[in-house]
């Protein structure tokens, strides 16, 4: 009997795929590596009978990465990595997949590749079959054996139908993604390496032990600096409205609004204030009544789901998207990772609202929706990946937590609002005349709420009606006001907005969008202030201000939006993977070279945030733990504070200074013998003995530098006068603790 192989992406996933195509008869037990299970169960494949194995891997089975030799930041010029070699390692050694992949396909006739259907999915294809060809059995002539699953949603139609309509892996979008990843590897290392050290060497104040580049990062924290250097250099400008009051039908009063909005010139406003200060009567000059309509949104897809749920849920994206997978592999809603926002000619819409009809939360609105007969969606952008987000099955509140229960409820409301009819409205306007200036007001109200029903957020708050107004009616004037205002400076981009941009300028892609915006935060170049709004730290705004001047390129979203248009052009086979990497790994690395040439600009704009080393007055250690520069702390003990990770070390005894190994000797007040443990810079190890004081004879070891470069004794004199070893006793009070620091 032969055997057929497949792979799904994650474990919870292959489990649910096996169960669906055995119809729940499937055996299971766990794989070699412990983290993968493994399904087994007979069935037809392409008219034979067969043994079906599905089991899955963990995301991405092999990374991109530098051999060891060039993983050495001081000995390695970071302009060779444009050029060196690369090497493909295990994503995840833990896990051993590549073993575990190798040992289940082994003696398999056919391969089904079940993984995600996006372009990270087709090379993780790649990735499983060159783990797993060498096993497999050799296929007779010509005979296809390698199979690709195209699927958009966990639901028995679904699979059913991918596995009766199997296609290849494409290798073309597989290759965009390898050229991707290298580009970023190559650049963002480059960079980061350079830029870390300079900091490093240079500033202690820039709260970050890694200053990264991204080729994508950089441009989408530009996004956020532009705004701010907009807000920082806004200068409020007065101006002057003129808003008369006028009474209405005896009680009513209207607030009306200048037909030429406002005047920033005050001694204007006055001339036209002093032309129609003496009329007592407004005249109306015409009264129209207006029925408008808000549109039901299009289809929903990822960038559109990520922007609702930063403005409207308060979720960041990326903690968004990955309860958005959960949902998906539980079954409740289909792929979301989507750019289309307009579904198949085929698609089952009646059927998918159906199942949310016994709902109790929408149940009331997809009946009366159904009776009325829905809205075929408005046409959206098909580019050919999966059709968009769309609820699969039902779910009660009660299987959810709290916010993977929003996710899915704006889902379904947004699946059913897309069907629903517009929302209707009644604008009513009405303009006046008083003199020679000319006034309006105006008032709407819902007459059909459509979609809103549903969608409630969305739903026009009915604004203050107007009466209906004869043409040639006279109204009194109560007041003639004129208001004095200030221009108002923009507020920082939301995360709403800077996905907006992003997808306006093609940075990212649907599935790494997210993951850039929360680098930034991870990274401490912006943070997320209330409403959810990105504003760059003073790390960020240097950087980007330090880019601007040395080269704009680095940061302007241009240049990644020609990259990725680059990449698409890969993953449709218009263009070669090796002509894209050389032509952009050359231009990135004179990019490089002209960065460092002139990486004295960036400190014209990081002085003016950071503090110099040079200009503390003391060469403080690095921290041990994070790299960051530490804080000299005075009082009884003397200690080293790192303020970044909280890293506290105590000295009481000065070291001596040196680049040999040997033992050094000194004298202190006191009659007792203590030893010292500690490390100072010097280069060498060694032991210190000295004389404390106290009365209890008490002993530490460690290690320290001693003046010499060879083994020895040097003997150096302390404050207690003679040269020479003393014994003795100390304090039991008295600590000796480890410290690796110098100058102390």
């Amino acid at each position: 009997m032969r055997n057929v192989f497949m792979v799904a992406e994650k474990p919870s996933l292959a489990l649910s795929l096996a169960q669906i195509l055995s119809q729940k008869s499937c055996k299971s037990r766990k794989g070699s590596n412990g983290a993968c299970s493994v399904h087994e169960w007979e069935g037809k494949f392409l008219g034979q009978d067969v043994l079906f194995k599905m089991t899955s891997v963990c995301g991405h089975v092999m990374s991109l990465d530098f051999p060891e030799k060039y993983k050495s930041w001081g000995k390695v010029d970071p302009v060779e990595l444009f050029s060196c070699p690369t090497e493909k390692k295990e994503a995840n050694p833990k896990l051993r997949i590549p073993a575990h992949l190798s040992r289940e396909a082994k003696g398999a006739t056919y391969v089904v590749l079940w993984l995600d259907c996006d372009k990270e999915g087709e090379n993780i294809c790649f990735e499983v079959l060159d783990r797993i060809k060498p096993v497999l059995k050799r296929p007779a002539m010509k005979e296809q054996v390698i199979f690709r699953a195209k699927f958009s949603a966990i639901t028995e139609i679904d699979i059913l139908k991918a596995m009766d309509n199997l296609t290849e892996p494409n290798e073309n979008e597989s290759k965009s993604v390898d050229a991707r990843k290298e580009l970023d590897l190559r650049i963002g290392c480059a960079f980061t390496r350079f830029q870390t050290k300079f900091f490093r060497d240079k500033y202690r104040s820039s709260d970050s032990t890694l200053i990264s580049y991204g080729p994508c990062q950089t441009p989408t924290l530009g996004l956020c600096v532009t705004r701010h250097d907009a807000i920082q250099n806004f200068i409020p400008e007065p101006f002057w409205v003129l808003q008369p009051i006028l009474e209405v039908n005896g009680s009513r009063r209207l607030t009306l609004e200048w037909e030429r909005i406002r005047s920033f010139d005050r001694e204007v406003a006055l001339v036209f204030q002093n032309l129609i200060r003496d009329e007592k009567r407004a005249r109306v000059l015409s009264c129209s009544k207006k029925e408008k309509v808000k549109q039901r949104p299009q289809a929903l897809n990822t960038v559109e789901l990520m922007r609702v749920a930063s403005s409207g849920l308060g979720m960041s994206p990326h903690h968004a998207m990955q309860i958005a997978e959960r949902l998906y592999t539980q079954g409740y809603i289909s792929y979301p990772r989507t750019e289309t926002t307009s579904y198949p000619e085929n698609f089952d819409l009646i059927g998918t609202l159906k199942r949310q009809q016994s709902s109790n939360h929408w149940g009331a609105e997809v009946t009366a929706l159904l009776s009325a007969g829905i809205c075929r969606p408005r046409k959206g952008q098909d580019v050919g990946d999966h059709p968009p987000i769309t609820p699969m099955k039902p779910v009660s509140i009660d299987a959810l937590d709290s916010d993977s229960w929003k996710i899915y409820d704006y889902i379904v409301r947004h699946f059913i609002g897309s069907l629903s009819y517009d929302c209707k409205l009644m604008s009513t306007n009405i303009v006046f005349a008083i003199g020679s200036e000319r006034f309006s007001c105006s008032g709407k109200t819902v007459v059909d709420p459509g979609y809103t029903a549903v969608m409630t957020w969305q739903l026009p708050k009915d604004e203050e009606s107007v009466p209906i107004l004869a043409v040639g009616t006279t109204c009194e004037i109560k007041e003639l006001k004129l208001l004095e205002r200030q221009t108002c400076a923009p507020d920082y981009l939301t995360e709403s907005e800077v996905i907006t941009l992003m997808e306006h300028h093609g940075i990212g892609t649907d599935a790494s969008i997210p993951v850039h915006i929360n680098n930034l935060e991870q990274r401490n170049y912006a943070t997320v202030g209330s409403g959810r709004r990105m504003i760059p730290t003073p790390l960020g705004i240097a950087l980007v201000h330090g880019y601007q001047k040395i080269d704009p390129d680095l940061v302007l979203p241009t240049m990644r939006s020609a990259v990725e248009e680059q990449l698409t052009l890969i993953a449709k086979g218009k263009a070669e993977f090796e002509d894209v990497l050389k032509h952009n790994l050359e231009l990135f690395r004179l990019k490089f070279l002209h960065f460092v040439k002139n990486i004295s600009s960036m400190d014209q704009v990081s002085k003016d945030s950071f503090t110099s080393l040079s200009d503390m007055g003391k060469n403080f250690s690095r921290c041990e733990k994070c790299q960051r520069s530490m804080k000299l702390v005075g009082g009884k003990v003397t200690r080293l504070n790192c303020p970044q990770c909280k890293n506290l070390i105590e000295r009481r005894y000065k070291t001596n200074r040196g680049t040999g190994r040997g033992r050094g000797h000194s004298s202190s007040r006191g009659s007792g013998l203590g030893r010292g443990q500690g490390s100072s810079r010097g280069g060498g190890r060694g032991r210190s003995q000295g004389s404390s004081r106290g009365g209890v004879r008490g002993r530490g070891q460690g290690a320290s530098t001693a003046g010499g470069g060879t083994k020895g004794q040097r003997a150096s004199t302390a404050r207690g006068g003679a040269k020479g070893q003393s014994r003795g006793k100390s304090k039991p009070k008295d600590k000796v603790a480890s410290s690796t620091a110098y100058g102390i």
